[in-house]
């Protein structure tokens, strides 16, 4: 089993930095000049010549310093050592959809599993120009200074945010029931476009807690790392422990843990809203 010191993790992160950088500057240089905008498969589910330039970007700075390691990206998928304990989990444009619109609501993420736990991450938000950055153990960062997450203790005061997965035109295993109900309960809940961003806001205290399905290991890696450091909790909806395979994340400050993880599993079907 590799052995992880302090002083690797401190590399790791200034790596995950150098990545999210690099690829932020080409977010900043291909928006609102997007010639082709294509879809992955499944409506909404889009790619752009950004999301790809800005991919090829990190796994050049990827393979140069960290050649043994696995990567795992949202647009190429597995590459490297498949057998390595320590994979990057790379998502080079999160908000593609708000990106494509020219809506500057996006980011780069770059995080590193260690035997299948996130333990480094950097997300850079390159149109407010804003970098977070955590490692286990380091704490967690905003532009360079420490965040913590925010003080809110009652699910009545707090600000939620969450996204709506891709399949949603297909299932009906879907967040609108919940958004709905926590709506009522909060005082808003807010959709953003970004994994990512929602993560990483809800490490600096700009919101109080985030759930959402659907979500792969490149949009949840890297905030989850910063989130915990900046003393926030991570679980699956019923608080029992998070299992990335899921695809399904509550994360909050930890005051409102129970209360929003109680509050999901409370949600009525939206067929039984008009009944009472």
């Amino acid at each position: 089993m590799t052995s992880i010191s302090t002083n690797d993790l401190q590399i790791f992160l200034d790596v995950a930095t150098e990545a999210v950088l690099a690829a932020g500057t080409v977010l900043q240089d291909f928006l609102g000049k997007l010639d082709e905008i294509e879809e992955k498969g499944r409506p909404g589910d889009l790619v752009t010549v950004a999301d790809r330039t800005a991919e090829t970007l990190i796994l050049d700075i990827l393979k140069r310093h960290t050649p043994d390691h696995r990567i795992l990206t949202e647009e190429t998928g597995s590459l490297g050592n498949l057998n390595s304990d320590l994979m990057w989990a790379i998502d080079p444009l999160d908000g593609t959809t708000n990106y494509a619109h020219q809506y500057p609501v996006s980011a780069v993420s770059v995080g590193l599993m260690i035997h299948g736990e996130p333990a480094v991450g950097a997300i850079y938000d390159p149109f407010r120009q804003e970098l977070f950055r955590a490692a286990t153990g380091l704490g967690a960062t905003r532009n360079r200074r420490p965040i913590r997450v925010s003080s809110t203790s009652e699910l009545s005061k707090s600000l939620l945010v969450t996204g709506f997965a891709y399949d949603r035109h297909q299932t009906c295993d879907t967040n609108y029931a919940e958004f709905c109900y926590l709506t009522h309960l909060t005082q808003g809940v807010r959709r953003s476009g970004s994994a990512a961003m929602d993560l990483a806001y809800t490490a600096c205290g700009r919101f109080d807690g985030y759930w959402e399905r659907g979500l792969s290991p490149w949009d949840m890696t890297a905030g989850i790392v910063i989130l915990r450091e900046a003393g926030g909790q991570v679980t699956a909806y019923d608080g029992s422990p998070f299992q990335m395979a899921t695809g399904r994340i509550l994360a909050t400050n930890g005051s409102i843990h129970t209360q929003l993880s109680q509050a999901l599993q409370e949600v009525p079907p939206l067929g039984r809203w008009d009944k009472g």
